[in-house]
């Protein structure tokens, strides 16, 4: 009777052990659904882990953390580095191009408009808070106080009018977020300074949270109507605990609307 038990002892651990190994191996939450739980508030743009004031601690935009070796947590306005260039028809890049030499001053964001995505993914400067249930998942940005609803095994409305942060619907790919995103206005940029879109553009972006601290996020970008291809960007969100989000009104004393109307009316120069 004992050998028997001890039989099927051993019998229920080897079966088991898959589970166990799985479990073990996962070391961030899932959801009553088994998915990664991808509920917290996060910093796009960068690779450092730790609290917000630990990887933003260093001098200059967005800190360099505590290793003076560290990278700066990137602004929206920064040439993506590492990254494939933006595959833009040769009449688009020239508009981009002109943004540049400009320095940016007809960035949208200087009239207190919506970053857009995956501009607002991306951004550094500001955390963003992801509530997920096993319906929706819901994030909010501190940048320009915006928000998106991602409705989950869902389709896009037929009557959806164009809108700076477009229309998202998700859904689970094994442990990775897919969302789909379509019903833009042409009103945003990108990535980069000038990185326009039209109102075709359609993105598919993908989120895997890799550990507990870190979240891979991918983004595909495709509007024929000013690329020649589809434009892929990869970066990291890191969690960063202990952060809230808070008021962010832009409107109030924003200088920016005047002096940029000066400027593209005089004229930028460009270098010393």
């Amino acid at each position: 009777m004992m050998r028997t038990l001890c039989f099927l002892l051993a019998i229920a651990l080897v079966c088991s052990a898959p589970l166990l190994f799985a479990q073990a191996k996962s070391d961030f939450p899932r959801g009553p659904d088994g998915k990664p739980d991808l509920t917290g508030v996060w910093q796009g743009g960068s690779t450092i882990r730790g609290s917000w004031d630990e990887a933003n601690g260093g001098l200059g935009v967005g800190g360099s953390g505590r290793n003076p070796n560290a990278p700066a947590t990137p602004s929206s306005n920064d040439r993506p580095t590492g990254r494939e260039a933006a595959p833009y028809q040769e009449w688009a890049a020239k508009k981009v191009v002109e943004s540049f030499n400009k320095r940016g001053i007809d960035d949208p964001t200087s009239l207190c408009l919506p970053p857009g995505v995956p501009r607002a993914v991306m951004l550094g400067l500001y955390p963003q808070k992801i509530i997920q249930t096993p319906k929706e998942i819901v994030i909010l940005y501190e940048y320009m106080n915006v928000f998106r609803t991602i409705p989950l095994n869902a389709k896009h409305p037929d009557d959806l009018l164009p809108s700076y942060m477009g229309d998202s619907v998700g859904h689970w790919e094994g442990d990775t977020l897919v969302v789909d995103i379509i019903g833009f206005n042409d009103k945003t940029w990108l990535a980069g300074t000038g990185t326009f879109h039209s109102e075709d553009l359609h993105i598919t972006e993908r989120y895997t949270r890799v550990d507990k601290d870190q979240i891979s996020y991918e983004v595909t970008m495709v509007d024929p109507k000013v690329f020649t291809k589809p434009w892929t960007l990869r970066s990291t969100i890191m969690l960063r605990e202990g952060t809230r989000l808070e008021e962010y009104v832009c409107a109030e004393n924003n200088v920016d609307p005047a002096s940029y109307e000066r400027l593209l009316k005089e004229g930028v120069k460009i270098g010393r």
